[in-house]
This record gives structure tokens, sequence and C-alpha cells, in this order.
């Protein structure tokens, strides 16, 4: 059966009988499949750093009748970092559970992952507000998923000056005469303003390079998880872990 070479990073784990585990694994091409791991769980198996939650791998397996075998694994990176502190496995939690809910098998999830990545990889290796590493992902995976907030003129009037207001309703910017209209208007100050337009517009290799503080970050931090939920559907919370 010919075998094929994926990179993949461990969405889910769960045990299988006495020494296996079944992996739900997050591929650029694949999308997210389940992958049987056999003996991954025997203290000197090949598999058992490759097989573990946050794992970024390059995999070798093969595909069955209704999962992928692995064969082998050679691990490209763990973010220890993430598993040695409380609060920064907290929040990379809640960013995996985002990302199983945004995707599915035979799906190309090249962007999705790539920002999954690089959001672990600050969470993991710097210091940066976790809160606002949340909002900088959900608002541009928002932007992966079809949901871009129009941003260059007032949703309603096509005004482009004095946009300080986030239309949750209308998707957008909106001007102070036009959010008076609008009760699901955010208002926010001239940094949160840039700060949303970088967000969606930067390299995706530096979304992350930004900082807010003080009210900017709390009106970035509103407008975005606000934003979000009402996209999805779905009310996301960071819960606590014990």
């Amino acid at each position: 059966m010919a075998t094929i070479n994926v990179k993949g990073i461990v969405l889910a784990e769960n045990n299988m009988g006495d020494y296996d585990k079944m992996l739900t694994i997050l591929t650029p091409n694949l999308g997210k499949i389940s992958c049987s791991a056999k003996g991954a769980r025997r203290p000197k198996s090949a598999l058992l750093a490759g097989t573990q939650l946050f794992c970024f791998c390059e995999y070798l397996m093969y595909q069955g009748t209704s999962t992928y075998h692995i064969n082998s694994c050679e691990t490209i990176e763990m973010f220890y970092k993430i598993r040695t502190d409380l609060d920064k496995l907290k929040y990379a939690i809640h960013l995996n559970k985002i990302v199983q809910d945004v995707t599915d098998e035979n799906q190309n999830c090249y962007n999705i992952l790539q920002l999954y990545l690089n959001a672990l990889y600050i969470l993991s290796e710097t210091e940066k507000d976790k809160d606002l590493v949340v909002s900088i992902f959900k608002l541009r995976l928002l932007k992966i998923l079809g949901f871009t907030p129009r941003i260059m003129a007032c949703v309603t009037c096509q005004e482009k000056e004095n946009l300080n207001y986030f239309s949750i309703r209308d998707n957008g910017f909106k001007c102070e005469a036009c959010s008076r209209q609008d009760k699901s208007s955010v208002f926010m100050s001239e940094s949160t303003a840039n700060a949303i337009k970088y967000t969606i517009s930067a390299p995706a290799k530096k979304v992350f390079s930004f900082n807010l503080k003080n009210e900017a970050l709390e009106e970035f931090k509103l407008i975005t998880k606000i934003y979000f939920n009402e996209k999805m559907e779905k009310e996301y919370k960071l819960e606590e872990l014990f």
C-alpha cells in the first residue's frame, strides 16, 4: 500500500487498546484527518514524542479503509513551553477548540494551519499579551473563512474619513452619523482601527507583530470577540483547565 509524507499538527489524542493511540491531525492539504498510531504509548516507541497534543511533525503514513495509519514521524516543533506553563496551555487549548470547529477532512487548510502554528509559536516563545494573540488569531481566521470586514469606507454611506465605529451587524467600519442608526456599532479609537486594518492586510508571517495597550487593547478584544462569536454562531469562552 502506497505511503505518503504529510506535515501536520496533533489536535487531539485518544488512547486506544493497551498501547495504541487515535489522533486527530490537521494537515495543509488533506484537512483534518484521523490517524492510528500503533504502539505509540510504549515507553520506547519511536512515535511517542510525535503523537502528543500540539506536536507539529512530518509523518509517513498510509490510508486505510476509514483512517490513516502512521508508520513513522519526525518532530519539527513540540511547543515545549506551552506544556510547562498552565496559563499558556489554557490559551493554546482555546485556539485548538476553534481550529477543530472550523476544519474538516479533504479541505485545503494551509492558511489555517499556518495561522495556528504562528499563534502557538508566539504563545510559546514570547510573553506577548495572550488575549491580544487570541484576538488577532480570531480576526485573521475570519478573513480566511470569508468573513473579512469592510474597512476602507463606511459600510453605509461610503464616507472614508472619521471611521470611528465597527458595525457587528453590517460587517465593517462606520462613520459617526451612520453609527447612530446601528445599535451593534462599537466605538473604536484610531489605534484600534489601525490594528484591525493591519490584522486583515499584513503578511501571514507578520500578523502578530504589533502590540496594543490599555483602552485600545480592550476595544480590540471586545470587537474581535463579539464579531467572531457572531460569525461563528457560537460563544467561545476561555475556560479554566482545573
